[in-house]
Formats: C-alpha cells, structure tokens, sequence
C-alpha cells in the first residue's frame, strides 16, 4: 500500500521501523563560533553573562540550521554585525559526559577579520553580554577557561596554516 508524506504509514510498517531505527541515534548538540582576528593578530572575545570566562562570539546551532548559518545569525545578534567569514578553521567533538543533557557536541569555528573600525561597531545584547575585547594571543590564558583556550589556540594555528583542525575534547588527535 503507497502512501505519502502527509499519511501515516500503517502501524507495523517499514517506515515505522526505520522512524524507531533513527530514533535510537544519538542526538549531537552543535555549535558555531567565528575566530575573528585583527591584522596583527589580536582576537575578538565576548564575555556572557551566564557562563565564566570570555569565548568567541557564537552559539547553539538550531533546528534545521546550518553552522555556517549558525555562526552568521550569532554574530549579527552577539555583535550588531554579520563579518565575512573565509573558512572552517576548527572542528571540536565535545564528550557529552559533565554536560546536563548528556548529549555530546560539535564546535564549528569559522575564520574571519575585523578591524579597528569593525570593531568599533559591536553592538553587544546587555541581557547575554557584557563586554568585548580584542585580545592578544598572550592574553588569551588570562581571559580563557582551558577548553576554550586550546580551541582558540588550535584554529588560530591552523587558520595561520590555511587547515582545519580536528580536536577532541579540545585537544589535537594524534593522527597515525
């Protein structure tokens, strides 16, 4: 018996096996970040209001979006901008283990610049953020918790390599 999208498959049915089949996957968080940096290699940092520590500006992946789309749409609220972007320059597996929902993550980090100007112009949401500044690399452990530092120092060497890092945890994989 046919049926189509918007008619149910009969109980017991193929469809249903495999709608119980993808059910059963894990669900992965996501997550999209923007490596905004300077000419002479200072980093932009928002500081949350809801969590310690400074991070790069970004945020939670939605429904249907892509990281890319993701890591655009949360500059544009985080920063009162959208900057160009020219690449992925890090990928993070997160552990679900220590996180509420148990689930693990996926941290996309995106390159891109920002100048004097650029910066100049961020527009920062009181109710989320309350400062930006644009960081050193030496700063950087200062203002960092050390998760966050390791993926910021990753994708800051690889977008000097013009790659893409792997990390998990926020570490390198040691590839054979």
């Amino acid at each position: 018996m046919a049926h189509d999208a918007d008619t149910p498959a009969p109980a017991g049915s193929d469809a249903d096996a495999e709608r119980a089949f993808y059910e059963s996957l894990p669900r992965t968080r996501s997550a999209a970040g923007a490596l905004l940096t300077t000419g002479d290699g200072r980093v932009l940092l928002v500081k949350p209001t809801y969590k310690p520590g400074w991070s790069l500006p970004g945020g939670v992946v939605e429904q249907q979006e892509s990281p890319l789309a993701a890591c655009r749409r949360e500059c544009g609220e985080e920063l009162g901008f959208v900057p160009a972007l020219r690449g992925l320059v890090c990928l993070d597996w997160l552990p679900g283990a220590g996180h509420p929902d148990g689930r693990p993550a996926l941290v996309h980090v995106f390159a891109g610049a920002v100048d004097e100007e650029g910066f100049a112009r961020v527009r920062l949401p009181a109710e989320e953020l309350s400062a930006a500044v644009l960081a050193t690399p030496a700063e950087l452990p200062g203002l960092l918790p050390p998760g966050r530092l390791r993926r910021v120092e990753a994708a800051l060497a690889a977008d000097a390599a013009g790659r893409t890092a792997y990390l998990e945890g926020g570490r390198p994989v040691g590839w054979a």
